[in-house]
């Protein structure tokens, strides 16, 4: 994932958005980084529900999706 610029700041939390998202409004995740944690969320319902994951199973999640491999 390549983060983008600051998208936006709710609840104290800074949010990125993929720079692959483009401008067309496709699918896309949002991510705000705590210290122990990372929350993600769908950027076209920014109100919606967001999902928080540790660390390290975030940057396993992003490992995996980078390696192009697919696990069952």
């Amino acid at each position: 994932m390549n983060n983008a610029e600051s998208s936006t700041v709710a609840s104290g939390r800074v949010w990125f958005k993929s720079s692959y998202s483009g401008t067309e409004g496709g699918d896309c995740v949002e991510v705000a980084a705590g210290t122990a944690v990372v929350h993600v969320r769908d950027s076209k319902a920014v109100a919606g529900p967001v999902v928080t994951v540790s660390r390290e199973a975030w940057a396993g999640c992003v490992g995996l999706a980078s390696s192009g491999r697919q696990e069952a």
